[in-house]
Order: C-alpha cells, then structure tokens, then sequence
C-alpha cells in the first residue's frame, strides 16, 4: 500500500444497511430542517410586513396633522380644540401596535419610585411630600414579558433646602 491510498474498509451487510438507514434519516432531517427555516422567515418577513402597514397609518395621520397646518398657518380654534383627542388618537394606534406585539407600558403601583422600573432624572423641592415621592412622569416606560425595554422616568420630591 502507497502513503496516498486509504485503506479499504469492508462492511457486513447489515452494517451497509444500517449506515444507509440513518443517511436517509439525516437527509430527511434536513430537508424538515430547511422546510422550517423557510417557513420561519416567511413568517418573519409577514409579519415584518404587517408591523410596516401599521405604522404607516400613524404615518399617515401625523402626516395629515402636518399638511393640515402648512396649508392653515392660522388654524382655527376648533382645529386646536381637537387636536389633544386627535393625537390621543394617535397614540392608541402606536400602543395598539405595540401591544399586538406583547409590549407592555409599565403601570406604576406606588408614589414611591420601584428602582427596578424607574429612573429619577431630576428631584424637586416640595414641602408638602415626603422625600422621594414621584411628583411627575416624564417619559412612560415599556416592558416586553419580564424584560424592561425602558424604565419609567420620573421626578422625585426632595425637602427644601433649609
């Protein structure tokens, strides 16, 4: 035998059959296994989609708002006095979207900031409160299952300097 030949293995017919028995297995694995991963990412990229349709409809209503005062630069008082309930609408539409999608605004339970959903990022004076009373949300937080996607931030009372 040369240095560049591998030796030959001889195999009992069972073995044969049993060695063709698992390739087939494997083989058929595999094709499960890519039928799988195609159909993932058709869903993936569906519900991509679907997220995309969504948001352009709130694209849409801001864009009316802001075509609406670029062609009134002197919008009526009944514009004005619709326009909380009209972006308030907005705003269900965005929370309606996130919450198909399991995220979740984070409702606070006390006046007392839970550090592992907040963050303070300022303190006022005020006599009328006990330290460390949240006085005000300044930006809402979200959560997806148990994981914060942002905290909560808000502004906490502190006593007046004496």
């Amino acid at each position: 035998m040369t240095t560049n030949q591998l030796p030959t293995l001889k195999l009992s017919n069972e073995q044969r059959d049993r060695l063709q028995q698992e390739l087939g297995t494997l083989l058929q694995e595999k094709m499960s296994l890519k039928q799988s991963l195609q159909q993932q990412g058709e869903q993936a990229t569906a519900e991509k989609e679907e997220l995309f349709l969504e948001l352009l409809e709130v694209f849409d209503a801001l864009e009316f708002f802001l075509n609406y005062i670029e062609e009134n630069p002197d919008p009526s008082p009944k514009f004005f006095k619709r326009l909380p309930k009209s972006l308030g609408t907005v705003q269900k539409k965005l929370l309606n979207i996130l919450e198909l999608r399991q995220v979740q605004a984070i409702e606070l339970q006390d006046a007392k900031p839970d550090y592992s959903i907040c963050q303070v990022v300022d303190r006022e004076s005020r006599e009328d409160l006990e330290e460390q009373t949240i006085t005000k949300i300044i930006r809402q937080g979200f959560r997806v299952e148990d994981k914060i996607l942002r905290p909560v931030e808000v502004i906490t009372s502190k006593k007046p300097d004496s």
